[in-house]
């Protein structure tokens, strides 16, 4: 297993919209090995195969507290189903900012598993909005789009800022 690059916003590889995974076979268990090594290693509770630059429907996710709960989901479908819930959210790729999104509370998810095999899961909160922000990333889309202009403004110049520091 390797510990993959994860992308920084304002990263224009992450406006990229992923393409469905044609069959899942060693490589793709092998990118969700990765990519779970990654998530962890981050450490972090989601990550999508847009943030470290692979443009394919793949999302991992465990929000257990014991990190032993790993789901990854190929070629995710929503279904919102009810309810909502405003809860502060990071994201690996926008590191250090924290912000209040909306998201519905409980989802419907429809996807292959790492063995190829179709699955169906009714979830509920935090595993909802796990799940919800990583399929936004394969949209091409970031937590801080749910930002008022000023504030999506004011993360990216200051990330830009880190980016030419560390440069």
């Amino acid at each position: 297993m390797a510990i993959l690059n994860i992308l920084e916003y304002p990263d224009p590889r992450l406006r990229t919209r992923a393409m469905p995974v044609a069959a899942v076979d060693d490589t793709t268990r092998k990118l969700i090995d990765d990519m779970l090594e990654t998530m962890y290693d981050a450490p972090g509770i989601g990550l999508a195969a847009t943030q470290v630059d692979v443009h394919k429907r793949i999302i991992v996710v465990d929000v257990s507290e014991n990190r032993d709960d790993a789901h990854a989901f190929i070629n995710p479908e929503l279904e919102l189903l009810d309810g909502e819930v405003e809860s502060e959210e990071g994201c690996l790729s926008v590191p250090g900012f924290y912000e209040p999104v909306i998201r519905a509370d409980r989802i419907r998810v429809r996807a292959l598993d790492r063995a190829g095999s179709p699955l169906d899961m009714e979830v509920e909160g935090l595993l909802a909005v796990c799940i919800q922000h990583e399929c936004d990333h394969l949209d091409g889309k970031l937590f801080v789009d749910y930002l008022s202009n000023l504030k999506r403004n004011r993360i990216r110049k200051k990330l830009e800022k880190q980016h030419r520091l560390r440069a």
